[in-house]
């Protein structure tokens, strides 16, 4: 459960990640009283592609009772109409008895055909039946690219975008909530007056056992922008599940590190 619940909470940190040529963040992960967990985003943009990657492992306690490390990439192309294809899905994760991999093999509309997936030294191949309801879905992590995106240009995030992960089509909405202040701490030096939005999964009527799913489509879940003073760049600084089943989650922003070398991600 933990590991699922902090894979869910490293996509949602990803949610408003955004950059002139790229930005990582390193976050800190709370749950109830523990610091249970490190994760790493980075995100680079060129005038036609995009890539993601990202890093997660337990911490502390949590790591001695739960070991887990994750990392995962997708890239890219960005069209002329600024549509997001996807071209390269992948990952790899550790626990302490399983070693995994999956990778996701994409038609030339950004709609996933199979996927390879390994476990140990067990391989399989599984082909994705075609149905035209998933027809303008993209996958999670461009979602959150999208976005990232759409704020850095136009500092809203209001928006709702369907995903077909290759089992299942829901639908991602984000909420604009307003404006907070934020105060800085010991964990995270990052404060001020920050934009708050939210985000939840509309399944569809799809049922699931996802536990992303579980807790977003009950209740939003919150993240709040702040603006980095010198290159006038958005950045998440803090995200906040108010309640799950180890107790409350929050995410904070500990460093963000700002890329200005261009480079192509297409494969």
């Amino acid at each position: 459960m933990f590991k699922r619940l902090l894979f869910a909470s490293f996509l949602l940190c990803a949610a408003h990640s955004a950059a002139a040529n790229g930005l990582k963040h390193d976050f800190i992960v709370h749950i109830g009283p523990f610091d249970a967990g490190r994760t790493s985003f980075e995100y680079n943009f060129t005038p036609r592609t995009y890539e993601a990657r990202s890093s997660v492992e337990t911490n502390g306690l949590f790591d001695l009772l739960y070991p887990f490390k994750a990392q995962y990439l997708t890239s890219g192309l960005i069209r002329g109409d600024e549509s997001f294809q996807t071209r390269v899905y992948k990952y790899h994760s550790q626990t302490r008895s399983n070693y995994r991999t999956k990778e996701m093999i994409y038609d030339d509309k950004g709609l996933p055909v199979y996927r390879l997936s390994s476990k140990n030294d067990s391989h399989r191949k599984v082909d994705i039946s075609y149905d035209p309801k998933n027809e303008g879905t993209t996958d999670l992590q461009t979602v959150f690219a999208k976005i990232a995106r759409q704020y850095k240009e136009l500092r809203f995030c209001d928006s709702r975008m369907e995903v077909f992960d290759g089992k299942h089509r829901f639908a991602v909405v984000f909420k604009d909530e307003g404006d907070e202040n934020l105060t800085a701490s010991e964990i995270s030096p990052f404060g001020g007056r920050a934009h708050k939005c939210s985000l939840y999964i509309d399944k569809l009527n799809n049922e699931g056992d996802d536990l992303l799913w579980q807790i977003t489509s009950e209740r939003p879940i919150y993240f709040w922008i702040l603006e980095d003073q010198t290159s006038r760049l958005p950045f998440i600084a803090r995200v906040n599940i108010p309640d799950t089943p180890l107790g409350e989650l929050n995410v904070y922003t500990g460093k963000i590190t700002i890329k200005d070398t261009p480079h192509d991600t297409q494969s």
